[in-house]
């Protein structure tokens, strides 16, 4: 083995280890966020408030808050302090988000509605919690706030989408055919020669 190879394969169990790592370390964001769009996918095309789902997701956003905070704070003053606060900090949004699901309330509101209410009210405390908490977390909220006008755009623009793409389905489906119409009227007859 030359030696390259040997400084290749002895650098490599180092670095696997640290892209591991790293990947580990940003599973609960990447978690959060997945199951995020999950829910905006479903809301958009079901046009219904997931409410359960919502109020799972604002408990798994606070117990990955809670776990970062717990990682970053060494002092157990610190940790006790942060969480209570983020214990009263999910415990206030969570009322927020049964208050917007009360029937009086629910009278005024559309599904719709209901459910990018209840996912702006999420996207709010998760990046009021990033800040006291990791700016990974702030910017999951932002990534969760944008996702309201993404599925307000969605269900205004379905109609159009899928219009657009049924043209351009249609545009290349033409191109192809002649593409395809021109090669075979190029293709030399069965008497013909191929010199």
């Amino acid at each position: 083995m030359s030696e390259p190879e040997e400084a290749h394969y002895a650098a490599s169990p180092l670095a696997q280890p640290r892209k591991v790592r790293l990947w580990v370390r940003k599973l609960p964001y990447i978690a959060v966020l997945a199951l995020t769009i999950l829910g905006v996918a479903y809301t958009s095309v079901s046009r219904q408030p997931l409410i359960g789902y919502w109020v799972f997701l604002a408990l798994a956003t606070g117990l990955l808050c809670v776990t970062m905070g717990w990682l970053n704070n060494h002092d157990s003053k610190a940790r006790f302090r942060m969480v209570w606060s983020q214990a009263l900090h999910w415990l206030a949004f969570l009322v927020a988000m049964n208050i917007v699901l009360l029937p009086d309330v629910q009278k005024m509101l559309t599904s719709a509605a209901t459910g990018l209410g209840l996912l702006m009210l999420l996207a709010l405390g998760t990046f009021v919690a990033g800040v006291h908490v990791s700016w990974q977390i702030c910017v999951l909220g932002l990534i969760m706030a944008l996702c309201v006008p993404a599925i307000a755009w969605l269900t205004e623009s379905a109609l159009f989408l899928a219009l657009g793409g049924a043209a351009l389905i249609g545009i290349g489906t033409t191109f192809w055919w002649r593409l395809r119409e021109g090669q075979t009227s190029k293709l030399p007859e069965s008497g013909e020669s191929l010199d």
